[in-house]
């Protein structure tokens, strides 16, 4: 019984670590986007930046307790290929994709006044602050161009997550892993921005959709084009998530020489032992 309550416990601390890790990711990354949109302050390279740096601090929260995913498509890939255990694979997404809610709620009243300003009738104008769109909402992608271009940078993200985390191979110091990750981030931002808005998380993009949608945005499940796009940030970010896990193992992984290994789906920190039950 004492055991049981213990594993509750710390799954129940792992549970608000990372709803706290992803709530500051959106804060600072839908946040930037609100500013950039409806008060004309800053560029598309700010969005990245604060993406990236949202991420970064969001990891440095979560980190110790969680392993800090922030992202269903990171928990999936850890359980298929990292050993992290199936069974918190589901209420790690759900505290993620609450965190997501909740801090777009924050925003979405913190910037009542100046997004009624610039769209009064909250439409697609201003509908990309909470989530994403095929082609940014005003270029020619498809649903299907959006789908591909998820799952190809989700890939990216999950490739390189599992090379910057890899205790076998040439990762950084654990108080840099949190930097060096929010930089991956930034990158993919610029890079591949243009054709889905780089979602490349399903909880970063479900959760912003909710709040946009119970606020007011009655068009938040759908695109430009009128099309139900909600899933395609869910579908893609799940299917390249695990692809580049897989392809990390198979290009360098499986070649790096054993070693000691840190607990599955945790960044690494340093310490001997985990904080894991």
């Amino acid at each position: 019984m004492v055991t049981r309550l213990i594993r509750r416990d710390t799954l129940l601390a792992e549970l608000l670590a990372e709803f706290a890790g992803t709530m500051i990711l959106i804060l600072f990354g839908v946040g930037v986007v609100a500013q950039v949109v409806a008060g004309g302050l800053g560029n598309h390279d700010s969005i990245a930046w604060a993406w990236g740096l949202g991420v970064t601090l969001g990891v440095y929260v979560a980190a110790r307790t969680s392993g800090a995913h922030l992202n269903p498509a990171v928990t999936l890939a850890l359980a298929m290929f990292r050993g992290f255990s199936w069974r918190k694979v589901l209420p790690y997404s759900l505290a993620q994709t609450f965190g997501a809610f909740i801090a777009a709620l924050i925003v979405r009243w913190d910037y009542t006044e100046v997004l009624a300003k610039v769209d009064p009738g909250h439409t697609i104008k201003t509908q990309g602050v909470f989530s994403t769109l095929p082609g940014n909402g005003a270029l020619p992608v498809s649903e299907f161009g959006a789908l591909r271009d998820q799952i190809i940078g989700t890939a990216i993200l999950l490739f390189l997550i599992l090379a910057i985390t890899d205790a076998r191979n040439t990762a950084p110091a654990a108080n840099l892993a949190p930097f060096i990750i929010g930089l991956l981030v930034v990158a993919i931002g610029f890079a591949w921005g243009t054709d889905a808005g780089y979602a490349i998380n399903p909880a970063r993009d479900f959760g912003p959709r909710l709040a946009s949608f119970l606020t007011g945005y009655h068009t938040a499940f759908r695109d430009q084009y009128g099309q139900l796009y909600f899933w395609v940030p869910i579908v893609g970010p799940l299917i390249g998530g695990p692809l580049g896990a897989g392809l990390y193992d198979a290009l360098v992984g499986r070649w790096l020489p054993k070693g000691d290994e840190q607990e599955p789906g945790q960044v690494p920190t340093g310490e001997p032992e985990s904080v894991h039950q």
